[in-house]
Order: C-alpha cells, then sequence, then structure tokens
C-alpha cells in the first residue's frame, strides 16, 4: 500500500490521534512487532535525497540508517544479518532479501520520505522493490508501505510501470491508495478538546470555528495550528486560546513554510499542476486537462471539488502559500523600492502609492516578467510582489480567485487602510474588460466595506500600444458611487 497521507489508526472513533501521523504509524510498526507475528518497523529514504543521480551513492547512505533504525526499534532476534553490498543498483533489494531470509518472521517495512528521492535514484529504488516482489515472504518483505504525497500510480510510473492500477505488473498495487480524509468540524472541536482535559486550557469556540475555515478539517494543518498555539505562544495553561491565537499561527506557518507546506511547494513546479493551479490563480477556465491531472491534485489534498463553484484550493491556508510561493522569486529579483508612500504617522497615502507602482512598473514591469514561474500570470506575480514589499510584515495582503472569474481580487491592510485592487487581462482577440473589471470591483468593494479601490487591466494584446504609451491612470465612479482609480498597465 502507498499512503499518500500517512494513516492513523483509531480503535475508538469517538477519540481523535493525540501525536503526530508519523509517531502514530511508528506506533502502529510497534504493535504488528508486539503481536508476535511479524518484525515490522518504519524507516526513512530521506537520507538519500542528495543524491538524485547517483542511485549507489543513496544506497550507500540509506541503507546504514535503516540499520541504525532496526537496531533501535527490533529485538535482538529479530535484527537482520550483516549485510554485505552488491553492486550500485542492487543493494537495497540483495540488503532486504538477505533479511527476509534469516527473519524469523514475516518482515513488515514503512518507508517514510520516500518523495525525497528523485530522478534515477527513485528510478531504480522503485524498480529493486519491484524486483524484490516476486520473491515475498520467504526472500523479500511481505509488506512494504511508501509513505509520502504523491500517489501510487506516479511511483508506479516512476519506476516503468503503468499508469493505471489494474494493468498486471511485478508492482502491481494489491490494495488501493490510502488516504487520512480530512476532519469534521465536530471533530476539530474532540481533537482540541484532548488538550483541555489533559491541560486544562480551554479553546473558545470562535477559536476551533476559525481553525476550522482556515484548514477545512486538513489533519496536518488542524494539528500544526493547536501545536504552534499552545506550545510557542501561549505556554501559560490558564490562558484561553482565542481566535487572534489561532490567525497569528496561521500566518506564522504561511511565513515558515513547514515541511508539509514545503513540500506543496515543491508540486506546484510540477507541469502538470502548473496547467491546472495556473488557470486557477488567472480565473480562467481549465479547459482541456487531464481527468488524472486534476484527481492527483484533489489526492494530494491541494485541490477539492466545490458542488458550487467546480474544482477549488482546498482551504483558505492553501489559498495563502499557492501565491506566496510563486511570488518568492520575482520577490528576491526586485531592486530596492524606498517607502515613499509611509506618512509621518506610519500610515500609506494611496495617492503616492499609486505613482510608486506606476514609476515601478515603467522600468522594471516587463523586464521582470520573466521572473515569473507561470507565465500565464506574470504580470499579477509581479505586482504581488512590489505589494509584499509595500506590507513587508506591517500589513496584510489577501487575495480571492476561482476558475472562471476572470480576475484576481487583492486586499492590502495596513494600519486604518484597507484597498481594494481588481486585476484583469485584457487579452487578444478580446473586448475591453473596463465595464466587466468596473462592476466586479463595485461588487468586492462592497464586500470589504470601502468606497475607494484600483482596478488594473494588464494588456496583453500582440498589437498592445507600448507601455509608455498605454501606462496612465483615470478615475472614474461605478453606479453604486464608489470612486475607482483605472490603471491601464
Amino acid at each position: 500500500m502507498t499512503c499518500k497521507k500517512p494513516i492513523i489508526e483509531n480503535g475508538d472513533r469517538t477519540r481523535l490521534p493525540r501525536a503526530s501521523p508519523r509517531l502514530e504509524i511508528n506506533c502502529g510498526a510497534s504493535q504488528l512487532t508486539n503481536s508476535g507475528r511479524y518484525a515490522a518497523v518504519m524507516v526513512s529514504a530521506e537520507v538519500g535525497s542528495p543524491y538524485s543521480h547517483d542511485p549507489g551513492a543513496a544506497e550507500l547512505a540509506i541503507l546504514p540508517t535503516w540499520r541504525d533504525t532496526i537496531a533501535d526499534s527490533l529485538p535482538q532476534d529479530l535484527q537482520p544479518p550483516t549485510w554485505h553490498y552488491q553492486e550500485p543498483g542492487q543493494r537495497i533489494r540483495a540488503s532486504l532479501r538477505a533479511w527476509a531470509q534469516a527473519a524469523k518472521r514475516p518482515l513488515v517495512l514503512l518507508i517514510d520520505e520516500i518523495d525525497s528521492l528523485q530522478d534515477e535514484t527513485l528510478i531504480s529504488f522503485l524498480r529493486q522493490l519491484r524486483d524484490g516482489y516476486r520473491g515475498r515472504p520467504k526472500n523479500f518483505p511481505l509488506s512494504i508501505g511508501l509513505i509520502g504525497l504523491r500517489d501510487v500510480r506516479d511511483y508506479k510510473v516512476a519506476s516503468g510501470g503503468s499508469e493505471r492500477l489494474n494493468t498486471s505488473s511485478l508492482f502491481n498495487i494489491k490494495v488501493s491508495s490510502i488516504t487520512l480524509r480530512n476532519f469534521n468540524a465536530l471533530e476539530v472541536g474532540e481533537l482540541y478538546q484532548q488538550h483541555t482535559e489533559d491541560t486544562g486550557q480551554l479553546f473558545a469556540t470562535e477559536a476551533i470555528e476559525t481553525a476550522f475555515e482556515l484548514t477545512q478539517g486538513q489533519p496536518w494543518l488542524v494539528n500544526a495550528l493547536a501545536k504552534e498555539v499552545v506550545e510557542e505562544m501561549v505556554k501559560d495553561r490558564s490562558i484561553a486560546i482565542t481566535q487572534e491565537h489561532i490567525l497569528k499561527a496561521k500566518e506564522i506557518l504561511i511565513l515558515r513554510q513547514d515541511t508539509h507546506l514545503d513540500s506543496l511547494a515543491e508540486r506546484l513546479r510540477e507541469p502538470r499542476t502548473k496547467a491546472i493551479i495556473e488557470p486557477i490563480l488567472a480565473g480562467l477556465t481549465l479547459g482541456d486537462t487531464p481527468s488524472d491531472d486534476r484527481q492527483y491534485l484533489i489526492d494530494l489534498g491541494l485541490l477539492r471539488r466545490d458542488p458550487a463553484a467546480g474544482l477549488t484550493i482546498a482551504n483558505p491556508i492553501y489559498r495563502e502559500v499557492i501565491p506566496r510561493v510563486l511570488v518568492q522569486g520575482t520577490q528576491d529579483s526586485l531592486p530596492y523600492i524606498s517607502p515613499s508612500w509611509l506618512i509621518s504617522n506610519g500610515e500609506i497615502d494611496t495617492d503616492v502609492l499609486l505613482q510608486a507602482f506606476i514609476a515601478f512598473w515603467r522600468q522594471h514591469g516587463e523586464p521582470l516578467l520573466g521572473s515569473a514561474a507561470y507565465h500565464e500570470i506574470a504580470a499579477h506575480i509581479v505586482l504581488m510582489a512590489f505589494l509584499h514589499r509595500v506590507v513587508n510584515g506591517g500589513g496584510t495582503l489577501e487575495r480571492e480567485y476561482a476558475i472562471g472569474r476572470d480576475r484576481m481580487d487583492l486586499c492590502l491592510r495596513y494600519g486604518n487602510l484597507t484597498l481594494g485592487i481588481e486585476l484583469k487581462v485584457w487579452h487578444p482577440k478580446k473586448g475591453d474588460p473596463l465595464e466587466d473589471g468596473l462592476e466586479q470591483l463595485d461588487s468586492y468593494l462592497a464586500r470589504l466595506g470601502v468606497n475607494f479601490g484600483w482596478l488594473i487591466i494588464f494588456d496583453q494584446r500582440s498589437k498592445a500600444p507600448s507601455i509608455e504609451e498605454r501606462l496612465k491612470t483615470q478615475i472614474t465612479t461605478t453606479k453604486n458611487g464608489r470612486s475607482i482609480t483605472v490603471v491601464r498597465a
């Protein structure tokens, strides 16, 4: 079996796991060993990750680490014999074969961090497992679990197998991938209540509701938010956890990009991920994308199907992580920008900010487009990179986007300022999006509760005027009396 997210076994369905998923899996291996029927252990492939193009070096890094883990986890009579390393590309298979032949019980091997292996090393590793499969259980482990974020079909493809799960192969998977489902709102409350029962520290109802809203029950995020709050932010158990604590923890997780969020960031670089995420960010329709690719992102937990809105980003935290990750490269490429928009009381002068953006775009906008990872929304990424410099730890930049909306909405909050910004693209062979943009921005500003905003139209027509000719602003008023500054960029 392959666990795309670690499995948590839970005998009492009214109780949710207290420990981390990795610890739960390790405990599960111990339970299998303690049953007297198997020798089970969880090991990691992560030490092989620096050797993506050198399978032999990866094997020599992985196998000694496995021996240490096995020595720490299993009794002496279940230890493997001395491993005599074979030729490169055979050492994993040969070592596991020797252990299975000497073992008094069938072996169960859970291999964590399988995603860390790439390229030739991943292919070699998986082909050795596939080759050893036919010798089980006397000459190879009875069962091997691959624990990571990827779907089992991806490991099969990497090892030379078919994309389809039902084709015959020596690496055929008898059981489909197992995914830890998201918690529902009630279960999030039950999980946090366990902390209250253990320590007496309360979670306010609003804190629990906010945690569920931000995570949509994604197990790692539910645990990570609470862990950040109770272990780092509010160590005094007499202080109740509030909604504000959860919101602050969310920002910390996003900025820090812990391992889980960093793994999702890696997925954004994959071509099939880009083909789906890019139009979602741009507000376009998906077009002809393979159903397997869409399901892949759902299996990863990056997307979910909303009955009312089609494919959408799985939760608000991921909605923030995705554009922030994409902006990083461009943000690192920005020149120094003097914060001329800050006035003496620390607030932002929006007129000065607008002129600073126009000057920035005139000089640096088009050259920076090539630094954007997603070319179809390169202009959006450059603008967001500029605005991140503006907030620079003193404010926030919120984003709204979805399939088919044909726009991205931004909200810059800094001190007393709430600035609503709508981004539109003038596509080739399409009409001027001004009227639609004004109507859409009017609705967005109404939800924000403000009466002014910016509409920025990026002209991507092949025969668009030069940037010097088209870069201009005008002020107009919506039907509902809101003041809009239109920027042609």
